[in-house]
């Protein structure tokens, strides 16, 4: 495919300009308020440093608007050395009543190529112990999502709710596979959600289906209409959670590369506004939406009188899963312009100057 030749060219380049890294230098964890399966909690996020997502690091180049590979060594991280960073790391967190813990591997932390069996077993009997600790989150691509896996994980965890979070991105398998360089299709997808749901296990395990808001190539309104019909797939398949990641430029990546050449644009922050309004009108199942990089330049963005509002706006209605009330503000008829319009002119970008 072309898109994997020219991921794979972008890939190397970024590769070779990396600045090696020790794996503790790499390991971050912070905490928040968050909801929960039972409600508002504690969210404990770490971030391990394995060698990378395995997808990204070969021949395909990975995703088109991801560069995480490069918060990874980028060399094997052996077991041992996982568990330490890992305890760490929470050790240095408050664990509080009602709480869900977040790993995030820059890749799949079911793939023992990149997080060891021992690792991923020793890590998950730790949060077992745990009284408070209510749910465990994880990331993983569907191929390593097994009914093996699925009962070596359990066996460890015990009776807690563990969340796999697949990154379907959208349900249209060409915008997946040619504008974002995905490498699995909804088949895939629906495979590793039929596992999860079907497989007779101690604990319980619910999958949550990662979309990702405007990808290359793609106008505002369609990037509307796809996330919404998107949500509306993954609920119809059998997830239990949906979250929303909206476009933020990453280095190194094609789509930085677009956008510096003025070819793409990260969604207006009204875009995700509807998004919300529509899913949790449509949906029964939790929704969140992410707020990285709201209101900066390279991430959704509306003019600096509502950026920063509206950006609370939304994580409080991610926290009582209620659709945000109606706001105006000057820069809402540009928005409301390039909706109209997107389609007559052809644009995949804004059609006016953000402010």
């Amino acid at each position: 495919m072309e898109i994997q030749n020219l991921m794979q060219e972008i890939r190397e380049n970024a590769l070779d300009k990396m600045e090696k890294r020790s794996p503790k230098d790499l390991a971050a964890c912070w905490s928040g308020e968050d909801i929960l399966y039972s409600g508002k909690g504690n969210a404990i996020f770490i971030v391990l440093p394995t060698q990378g997502c395995a997808w990204a690091l070969s021949g395909s180049g990975g995703c088109t608007m991801c560069s995480y590979v490069a918060d990874s060594p980028l060399e094997n991280v052996d077991a041992d050395e996982l568990i330490d960073i890992f305890k760490n790391s929470i050790g240095r967190q408050e664990i509080k009543e009602k709480t869900v813990v977040k790993i995030f591997v820059s890749g799949s932390f079911l793939n023992p190529d990149e997080v060891p069996i021992k690792a991923r077993n020793e890590i998950l009997k730790f949060l077992k112990n745990e009284e408070y600790v209510e749910e465990v989150v994880v990331e993983s691509r569907p191929e390593f999502i097994t009914a093996e896996v699925l009962k070596e994980c359990c066996e460890s965890l015990g009776n807690k709710i563990f969340e796999i979070g697949i990154g379907l991105e959208t349900s249209i398998d060409y915008t997946r596979e040619e504008k974002i360089n995905k490498g699995f299709s909804r088949e895939d997808f629906e495979w590793a959600v039929k596992t999860i749901r079907t497989t007779t296990l101690d604990c319980n395990v619910k999958a949550k289906a990662y979309l990702f808001v405007k990808p290359i190539l793609t106008s505002e309104k369609i990037a509307i209409e796809e996330a919404v019909k998107s949500a509306e797939y993954a609920e119809s398949v059998g997830v239990s959670r949906i979250s929303f990641c909206p476009a933020t430029i990453h280095k190194d990546t094609l789509m930085e590369l677009l956008w510096k050449g003025g070819s793409y644009q990260p969604p207006w922050i009204w875009s995700i506004m509807e998004i919300i309004k529509q899913v949790r009108t449509s949906l029964n199942i939790p929704i969140i939406m992410d707020t990285a990089g709201f209101g900066s330049r390279r991430g959704p963005y509306n003019c600096k009188k509502c950026n920063s509002r509206l950006k609370s706006m939304i994580i409080e209605s991610n926290l009582n899963q209620s659709i945000p009330e109606d706001f105006e503000c000057e820069c809402k008829d540009k928005w409301r312009t390039e909706i109209e319009f997107c389609d007559i002119t052809r644009s995949t970008t804004n059609l006016v100057r953000k402010k």
